[in-house]
């Protein structure tokens, strides 16, 4: 069974206390840590937890974390880069990625926005990188985003740009497959506006945009059952009864504050299009209490629960 890999983040930040923590408990898959021997035997001494058996790929020798040092920012450069070094040889089934300080990785040479473009770009095949595709998850909710950070004035000529819509549900039902286990998945797609539009009372996106992207993104995947364009203010209702594995939202808050609403402390981030599973977990570096044992695991604990659940998966097909 190929490892989930796991990447410490940020050496100054949380990261590797909340990794040390994981490490302390059973898992379903074997575990593949990127970092340096020191600096999670220093957290798990913080933390009061001893690490259960595990593999480690020692990067950098970091003996002391300063946050902001250019050595913290180039070491978690080099975890990353030390795990996608081996995800492209296919040596691992699911990745898990702690918090990165993105200014202190872009002080160390990091030409990237975050993880997301990264992996896109280190990932694929080509020299283009991949369209992926953001997925919040958590155990009621699942929500994929055709658009991310961008303004809501944005989203309608950005969804005409493209096709975001066809990959956001085509990467979502794709996951569901393969990394969640569902043989036909159930996605629904939000609208853009108010009662989805209305017949095009409020807006013709969903007649222009939305339905036609829809009917692309069923003939690319038939197996799914894909409905929509949905009521945006009753899907997600519908959602967490069970009704709908997945909802495909338009743009970044449409999908965000129920998932959060409803699944704060367990809401991962999911990266789809990738050939591997990536997971994360909703939160920063949080320097403010890193070294003090108290920050809480429970979001990255979800994050690597569902990369080994997706390992599991993987391995059964």
């Amino acid at each position: 069974m190929k490892p989930v890999g796991i990447t410490l983040g940020d050496p100054a930040g949380i990261g590797p206390e909340i990794v040390a923590r994981a490490l302390a408990l059973p898992w379903s898959a074997p575990l593949r840590v990127f970092g340096d021997r020191g600096v999670i035997e220093r957290a798990a001494a913080v933390c009061k937890v001893v690490p259960r058996a595990f593999e480690l790929v020692e990067v950098t020798a970091l003996h002391a974390a300063v946050a902001g040092s250019p050595e913290v920012g180039a070491a978690q450069v080099a975890y990353l880069e030390a795990a996608l070094r081996e995800a492209r040889a296919g040596a691992l089934s699911a990745l898990c990625t702690a918090p990165i300080h993105k200014a202190a990785c872009k002080r160390a040479g990091f030409a990237f926005p975050g993880h997301t473009e990264l992996l896109a770009a280190r990932l694929s095949p080509t020299e283009v990188p991949l369209s992926v595709t953001m997925m919040l998850a958590g155990p009621r909710l699942r929500v994929s985003l055709a658009t991310v950070h961008i303004a809501v004035s944005e989203v309608p000529v950005a969804l005409a740009i493209g096709d975001p819509i066809v990959r956001a549900i085509v990467q979502t039902v794709d996951t569901l497959v393969t990394s969640f286990g569902l043989a036909r998945p159930r996605v629904a797609v939000c609208g853009l506006n108010p009662h989805a539009g209305e017949a095009g009372h409020f807006g013709d996106e969903e007649l222009r945009l939305i339905e036609p992207a829809i009917e692309r993104a069923r003939a690319q995947r038939p197996g799914a059952l894909i409905v929509g364009p949905s009521v945006p203010d009753a899907i997600f209702r519908d959602a967490v009864t069970g009704k709908h594995d997945a909802v495909v939202a338009m743009y970044h808050d449409q999908g965000l504050i129920p998932v959060k609403l409803v699944d704060f402390e367990e809401a991962v981030n999911v990266t789809l299009g990738l050939p591997l599973l990536r997971t994360s977990p909703d939160h920063g570096v949080a320097y403010d209490i890193a070294g003090q044992g108290i920050a809480r695991p429970t979001s990255f604990f979800a994050a690597l629960r569902m990369a080994c659940a997706a390992s599991s998966t993987a391995r059964e097909r």
